[in-house]
């Protein structure tokens, strides 16, 4: 049975950004209805030994739902920290620069997208599989987990992830969504992305 994970931090921890109540709200309820739901469906159709990256690549339907939201806010919990204004260093900087001019036009592009997106979904900064940055919208549950790309960054443009404190201002919290952004382990996350995507990339380029 799959549990709902804490909070990487307290539920103070993002304010002014996101307030306490919005991830009480948000992980209390939200999240763990996805776990909860999620773990009724694997034992009704006998699934109880797949692992939810599995649920997630391979289900589909009410399975593929709850499993993507499951796997999607973790990861959504984990790109964010407390507010420091910060910016990428490192490689990832200068991945960054590479692939859309400067820090900022990408951060323009990745709002711009999450702003056009009708509905409900997440907005991403994923490595691609011939290792380039790349942002994607994708809507309601579906995450780049399916298909061959490393999501580096999660943003839930779900209602339910700031309508508490922007109520429909969908643009108010993507301009302050950078202040809460993990630099540290979106780094992180992007060496390891490399890692596994590289060297493939560079032996299919090679023959």
């Amino acid at each position: 049975m799959f549990k709902l994970a804490p909070l990487p931090y307290p539920y103070a921890a993002l304010a002014p950004t996101l307030s306490a109540e919005t991830l009480e709200f948000h992980h209390d309820k939200h999240h763990r209805g996805y776990v909860e739901k999620l773990n009724e469906l694997v034992k009704e159709k006998g699934l109880d030994s797949a692992s939810l990256e599995d649920l997630v690549q391979h289900s589909s339907g009410e399975v593929f739902n709850n499993a993507a939201q499951a796997w999607n806010h973790e990861f959504y919990w984990h790109t964010l920290s407390a507010p420091s204004n910060a910016a990428p260093g490192g490689a990832l900087a200068s991945a960054i620069d590479a692939k859309f001019a400067s820090f900022n036009r990408f951060k323009e592009r990745f709002n711009t997208l999450a702003a056009a997106q009708f509905g409900s979904g997440w907005m991403w900064l994923v490595l691609t599989a011939e290792g380039e940055l790349d942002t994607l919208s994708t809507s309601d549950a579906d995450t780049p987990l399916r298909g061959k790309q490393r999501p580096l960054i999660a943003c839930d443009i779900w209602e339910h992830a700031y309508y508490l404190d922007y109520r429909n201002n969908r643009a108010k919290y993507l301009n302050n969504f950078w202040d809460i952004v993990d630099w540290t382990q979106i780094g992180r996350r992007y060496e390891d992305a490399v890692s596994a995507i590289l060297p493939s990339a560079k032996r299919r380029g090679q023959g």
